[in-house]
């Protein structure tokens, strides 16, 4: 345990530091600040524009850096010659790379949590109404971070930084149109067809249920019942992508 602490700490310092991770933080602030501008031009729905694109800069940003952190780690240990330190050492290749993966997550938690402040003072300053739903909606972000991460981590244990940054990103996307593929394939002629669109369905990340930022936006109310089976959704698709990247991590020769 304590390796596993000492390596989780250590990811997160060294994301800390990098640089894109301030640059992001940065622009995430100046977004979150501009979106009040956004907001006075249209004052009939000033509560809903501002929660609509708070929430949305603080997705867009923390995609984007989720997508960075977890396609380029082993990549940045290989390059800077740490990894054959490491694994060099009585750490198991499992442990290491569970440790880096809980240290790039405590990174954007760290982030989700400061720009929900930042977004929750700016609800503040202007007197509008701080709903559960937009605490839903920010925490839930954080389970979608979850998966995205465990995706390019899987990547990155047996291919380059640009192979996995751009799978994770294509999983991003088709995620969110997992619902289009289903409906797709339901009615395609084709029995194969049929087939092959409710595989790609079920073996894609469900992401739009792991979304709840139209719920924040029109403030509408999401029963637990709701919420807990994504939330075990998102942590059982994160395991298995961490045990495939564990399981081909542990095979790779790094001479």
């Amino acid at each position: 345990m304590r390796p596993f602490l000492a390596l989780t700490l250590n990811g997160f310092r060294e994301a800390r530091r990098n640089r894109v991770t301030v640059v992001v933080g940065a622009f995430a602030l100046g977004l979150l600040v501009a979106s009040t501008l956004l907001t006075n031009l249209s004052v009939s729905t000033f509560d809903r524009v501002l929660t609509d694109v708070g929430i949305g800069v603080m997705s867009i940003v923390l995609v984007l850096l989720a997508v960075f952190l977890s396609s380029g780690m082993l990549a940045r240990e290989i390059e800077r010659k740490t990894l054959f330190l490491i694994v060099s050492k009585p750490i198991t290749r499992a442990t290491f790379l569970t440790a880096r993966f809980a240290g790039n997550m405590l990174t954007l938690g760290v982030l989700l949590l400061a720009m929900g402040v930042l977004f929750f003072g700016q609800i503040a300053l202007y007197g509008t109404v701080v709903t559960e739903a937009q605490f839903v909606a920010i925490g839930m972000l954080f389970f979608e971070l979850l998966v995205l991460s465990s995706i390019g981590f899987a990547m990155s244990s047996f291919s380059s930084q640009m192979v996995s940054a751009t799978v994770t990103i294509g999983a991003y996307f088709a995620g969110h149109l997992g619902g289009d593929i289903y409906e797709m394939s339901r009615k395609a002629e084709s029995p194969l067809f049929q087939w092959v669109g409710k595989a790609i369905y079920y073996a894609l990340p469900n992401l739009s249920r792991l979304n709840y930022r139209v719920q924040a936006t029109y403030e509408l109310p999401t029963p637990l019942t709701d919420l807990v089976p994504s939330m075990l959704y998102a942590v059982a698709y994160a395991a298995v992508m961490i045990a495939i990247a564990v399981a081909l991590f542990a095979r790779r020769d790094f001479k």
